[in-house]
């Protein structure tokens, strides 16, 4: 167990978070009626600062802090792949996230699918979408309680047993309560504890190990010897694999509701693409946990068999003492509650507003709206309980896996969508098909394996992306095909260009002359 002083700093960063969650209502407080805007998007109030802290808290979660250096720790130079990928997102988010913004706040969409239900006019594909977004979220929940158990346990907070899962329960309880009653503004405030918190804690223990070790140079040194045949340098056959998971991840990413709602709630486009730019901060983040991982390694840090995500936890508790290392915890830990409250918000949205209303109840109140995102969204928590304690680590990653293949195929239908409603909507439905069949059949067969080889000798590339040129193949295909029978589409409602122009600037010359 853990000494008084780890536990009491943990509990000090803990509490905090828990005392800015109850306080979220003074966030950009108004007078205007219950919404579902309201509540899921705080009105789209959010200035620059803290659209930046909600993102970037939304877009790195815990697991992704321990996942990364526990992949840099089993099998080095791999692990890395998530500096470019995190980096791919600045500017894809600086382009397509405030241009759906725009479009979003001007015709009052709430979701994604709500863009995809006007600019193609198919309720069909609308659901498929928010289906679709809604089964891949609840993996990536569960996941955040993973990342918390992983965390506490390997620095000694959790007992094993019925003691850690009763304190976990009790963490996310509380997240549920302020969730429940002020929605996106309760994980907005708690990311303004998260960012410091992450950010100060990282640079004490990069710090402490970069003191004890003499050096970067020392580290990947000790770290390739112990790798061996694998090295800390990607392999030619490698490359392929890593530069399309690192692309594919970065597309992907980008179409999670979560993510999508927390870029929703900025107050103007402008607001979105400064965040945008300050994203990179929390990429350096990133590659500091990958540097512990191997760090961990260099420094023979003995993780448990199939638990490399406790190797760092793990170095953090040997090297610091006893109030560095609860901070540090405390850090990781509240950088979990953010995401999973984004995510419980945004799946439950996605629920009200684009299958309970537009099939269920289509006549229901804003108030009403909110109740029944509410009930959800706490649903969606003790759900991703029940399914971290009902099944084994490695079932809740593969699925994770799955739903990052899964999600990347709604790619066509929104973010090509932004651009040009020339797709027909049956044909992105039939691609949309092609591409969940075949990402599924690829990751499975390869025994949940990211990367796959398409026959193409040793060439191995990301399943996901693999589907998602297939889905695009099939929709292009088949948009022709139905077009040429003459095949009607619905009514585009968003304002935007049907196709995709370029906007060229007057020539002024005849004047001058």
């Amino acid at each position: 167990m853990a000494d008084s002083a780890t536990s009491s700093t943990f509990l000090a960063v803990v509490g905090g978070a828990s005392l800015l969650a109850f306080s979220a209502r003074r966030l950009h407080p108004t007078d205007r009626l219950p919404s579902l805007e309201g509540w899921a998007l705080g009105d789209r109030t959010l200035g620059p600062v803290w659209t930046w802290l909600l993102l970037g808290g939304t877009v790195f979660t815990a697991y992704t802090f321990t996942a990364v250096p526990g992949l840099a720790y089993g099998s080095g130079a791999p692990a890395f792949f998530a500096v470019p990928y995190t980096i791919l997102i600045c500017p894809l988010a600086f382009v397509l996230l405030s241009r759906l913004w725009t479009v979003a706040a001007r015709q009052g969409y709430v979701t994604a699918a709500d863009f995809v239900r006007a600019r193609y006019g198919s309720p069909p594909l609308a659901l498929v979408v928010a289906l679709t977004g809604i089964l891949a979220t609840m993996p990536y929940l569960a996941l955040q309680l993973l990342g918390i158990r992983a965390v506490l346990t390997a620095g000694g907070i959790s007992p094993r047993g019925p003691g850690g899962d009763l304190l976990m329960v009790a963490l996310f309880a509380g997240l549920a309560v302020t969730t429940y009653r002020h929605g996106l503004r309760a994980p907005t405030v708690i990311s303004a504890l998260k960012a410091p918190a992450v950010f100060l804690s990282l640079g004490a223990v990069t710090w402490v190990v970069l003191r004890h070790v003499g050096g970067p140079g020392p580290v990947f040194d000790e770290a390739a010897r112990r790798l061996g045949s694998t090295g800390p340098v990607l392999s030619p056959a490698q490359q392929p694999a890593y530069a399309t998971l690192a692309l594919g991840s970065a597309l992907a990413l980008l179409m999670y509701p979560h993510v999508l709602t927390a870029g929703f709630a900025a107050d103007s486009s402008r607001t979105l693409r400064k965040a945008s730019v300050a994203l990179p901060l929390w990429t350096g983040l990133l590659a500091l946990f990958g540097f512990l991982g191997m760090a961990a390694l260099a420094m023979d840090v003995r993780a448990p068999r199939g638990n490399a995500e406790a190797a760092v936890p793990m170095l953090v508790d040997r090297l610091l003492p006893g109030p560095v290392s609860g901070l540090v915890f405390g850090a990781l830990t509240v950088g979990a509650l953010v995401p999973a409250a984004v995510m419980s918000i945004a799946a439950a949205t996605s629920f009200v507003r684009n299958v309970y209303v537009e099939y269920v109840h289509p006549t229901a109140t804003p108030k009403r709206q909110v109740r029944i995102a509410r009930t959800v969204s706490l649903t969606a928590k003790a759900g991703a309980v029940a399914f971290v304690f009902g099944l084994r680590h490695q079932d809740a990653v593969d699925l994770q896996l799955l739903g990052g293949v899964w999600i990347l195929q709604i790619f066509p239908a929104v973010a090509v969508g932004l651009f040009t409603a020339r797709l027909h909507p049956r044909a992105l439905l039939a691609g949309w098909g092609a591409g969940m069949l075949s990402g599924t059949l690829l990751v499975v067969g390869e025994g949940f394996s990211s990367a796959v080889a398409l026959g193409f000798g040793r060439l191995q590339i990301y399943a996901g992306l693999a589907a998602l040129m297939l889905n695009l193949v099939v929709a292009v295909t088949l948009t022709a095909f139905l077009d040429r029978l003459g095949v009607p589409r619905g009514a585009d409602l968003t304002g935007l260009p049907s196709r995709l122009t370029v906007r060229r600037r007057p020539d002024t010359r005849a004047n001058q002359q």
